[in-house]
């Protein structure tokens, strides 16, 4: 009789561990700890009011193909002209210099000696500097106003040639630019140093001008160049105009080159080697490079036809009027691809799907996962438990 307490002890106890599993059994799912939804609450987001715009997307080549397309930009032989320029052309706020020559007697003075005959066989008069005004003229003696805005070297020469005709003896005109303030190209944004460089009738290219701005102070293989002409504006990764000598244009005046640092990135989470955010190239990486980045799925837990990556994509690219709750402002949808990887052909395509920049890779767990989780819940509970029921004494 005295012995009844500790056999109410083991009976109370054991019911209290029963209960314990019976709870967990009825909300294992809550109970369970996992770093994200799994397979089937993706697939079934369809199903939820506030997550019925999302789209989920099945990774195949038409996917891919389409999303190529979408994806492709232009490069800078598609966008501008890239017709040869022609010789550089005298505008207005350049400085330029005339000098003309004559033989006796001279209508201009000033004087060169001929060292063989030591008389004065011709003259040479160097006019003052002139900086071409806002009408696009400059002025000469004995002739007036001469416009010169738009014109060549060559052509200004003949002008001022043929207006002295009958003034000057046998005239010879020799026009040179001092100071070219209209034809120049602008350099900024990560690079040695920001210039203005002047264009010159050696018709400089892109890669002419980032040499002289001292070059990149970041990786080639991290860096954008954007060229603006009027209001045209087109950007490619630095490496690609290295690599393909159609893309180094040739300049044209009033060009304005950036050069910027853009370490584009991608978020790895679930059941992937390590979980954070992790930089790649602006010419971007594969889907099978990004999960080699990630440190690959784990294959102790991860669910091999559960890899999803979540992305906000143009509405055009998947054929979505983007009128979502989710839309955000630039028009772009929600959509969720997702790629077996258990499928051997999976392998192949994700060496042609494209990461685009914030995109988030999520790999889910397998359901023997959470069962090996629920498990080790159970036996932390009730081992314990065990523990304490034998060591209450057993008596009768």
């Amino acid at each position: 009789m005295n012995y009844k307490p500790c056999n109410h002890i083991r009976s109370t106890t054991l019911q209290a561990a029963l209960l314990a599993l019976m709870l967990i059994f009825s909300g294992c799912g809550s109970f369970i700890p996992t770093s994200g939804p799994d397979t089937g609450e993706i697939t079934n987001a369809a199903d939820s009011k506030r997550l019925k715009d999302i789209q989920i997307v099945d990774i195949n080549d038409t996917v891919v193909s389409r999303l190529l397309l979408s994806q492709t930009q232009n490069s800078f032989s598609d966008t501008f002209n890239t017709s040869i320029r022609k010789g550089n052309v005298i505008g207005a706020g350049d400085v330029i210099e005339v000098s003309i020559w004559e033989l006796s007697p001279a209508l201009f003075s000033g004087v060169v000696f001929d060292s063989r005959t030591a008389s004065s066989a011709s003259h040479v008069t160097t006019l003052p500097e002139q900086m071409v005004n806002s009408e696009g003229t400059i002025n000469i003696p004995f002739v007036g106003q001469i416009e010169v805005a738009g014109r060549s070297i060559q052509q200004i020469e003949s002008e001022i040639k043929r207006s002295l005709k009958g003034k000057a003896n046998q005239p010879q005109v020799l026009v040179r630019t001092l100071r070219n303030n209209t034809t120049n190209v602008t350099v900024v944004g990560e690079v040695a140093s920001s210039i203005r460089m002047s264009l010159t009738a050696r018709k400089e290219r892109v890669l002419d001008a980032l040499a002289a701005a001292g070059g990149v102070r970041m990786p080639v293989n991290k860096m954008t160049l954007q060229l603006t002409r009027g209001s045209q504006v087109q950007a490619m990764p630095l490496d690609v105009i290295i690599r393909d000598p159609k893309q180094n244009i040739v300049l044209q005046p009033d060009d304005v080159i950036t050069l910027s640092y853009q370490p584009l990135s991608f978020t790895a989470l679930g059941a992937t080697g390590k979980n954070e955010e992790i930089n790649f190239e602006v010419q971007g990486i594969s889907l099978s490079q990004a999960l080699a980045r990630s440190g690959g799925i784990q294959d102790n837990r991860a669910n091999a036809d559960g890899v999803f990556i979540f992305r906000y994509e143009s509405a055009k690219a998947v054929g979505l009027n983007g009128q979502g709750q989710l839309t955000r402002p630039d028009g772009k949808v929600p959509v969720i691809y997702r790629v077996n990887l258990k499928d051997p052909a999976s392998l192949f395509i994700a060496q042609n799907f494209i990461m685009q920049n914030k995109d988030l890779l999520y790999v889910s767990n397998a359901q023997a996962a959470d069962y090996q989780k629920f498990l080790n819940m159970v036996v932390s509970i009730v081992y314990p438990v065990v523990n304490v029921i034998n060591a209450i004494p057993s008596l009768p």
